[in-house]
């Protein structure tokens, strides 16, 4: 059983404490960090790259569900809050589970053990898209569109070639590949799958979002100077300003 490299982010210094008092008897967690708010989690997520998040939803600025907005990379999360309202929700940004203070010891532990076991089927945020681990100092292999690759999602599985999926859209610490009519969620980050594409077929439009170009009919510019990639079969991409100007640098004659 791997440890866990865990970080409490709640704004109440007693709920992280009395956290920290019950995870000591679990030998596969390491508390690595505290954080009060978003804003001082980010940072700490930055410096120490946590394996999972114990996550209060409202707290002083932004909230839970906003820090995990800003990230590239997310962490397992564990939602720890007083209000079950925000259970749905939660699950729809992959949380493993969600807990109302106070926390009883039973269902932490239950909680830890969903984490173990996740953690165990994808390799430490690792999923189904995958090659074989490079050797150490050894670059992964860029994925070609023509290289055909395993999905799977819950029981259906798919072999699909790359350059049929048209676009890849972050979903909390999984992404979700659309392709024929087809959406399935992967345990893999954007983050990770931007290292592994092909920089001259696929597109990073923002931080949600990978786009095909071979899926792009053509390319308008809104008011506030954000382009928006237009798909075959209409959906539309809007690029963030930073990577609309990396798209006019790259792409303009």
């Amino acid at each position: 059983m791997s440890t866990l490299d865990t970080l409490l982010v709640d704004d109440e210094r007693l709920v992280r404490s009395e956290l920290r008092r019950m995870l000591q008897p679990h030998d596969s967690v390491d508390v690595v960090g505290e954080a009060a708010d978003a804003t001082e989690a980010e940072a700490t997520i930055e410096a120490v790259d946590p394996d999972l998040l114990l996550l209060d939803v409202q707290m002083p600025g932004d909230s839970g569900f906003d820090l995990l907005e800003r990230l590239d990379d997310v962490p397992h999360v564990v939602f720890v809050t007083a209000y079950d309202e925000y259970a749905i929700r939660a699950f729809e940004v992959n949380a493993l589970d969600y807990l109302v203070k106070p926390v009883e010891e039973e269902r932490l532990a239950e909680a830890l053990d969903t984490v173990q076991e996740q953690a165990a089927l994808s390799g430490e945020r690792a999923g189904p898209v995958s090659q074989p681990a490079p050797d150490e100092g050894e670059e992964p292999d860029t994925l070609s569109a023509e290289d055909q690759v395993f999905v799977k999602d819950g029981r259906r599985c798919w072999f699909v070639r790359l350059g049929e999926v048209r676009l890849f859209e972050a979903a909390g610490n999984y992404t979700q590949l659309y392709f024929d009519d087809e959406e399935p969620l992967i345990h893999r980050s954007l983050t990770y799958l931007e290292e592994r594409l092909d920089p001259d077929q696929y597109f990073r439009a923002s931080r949600q979002h990978i786009l095909n170009f071979k899926w792009v009919e053509d390319m308008s510019s809104r008011s506030s100077g954000k382009l928006v990639a237009h798909l075959t079969g209409g959906t539309e991409v809007e690029l963030s300003h930073r990577r609309s100007r990396t798209f006019r640098d790259e792409m303009s004659l």
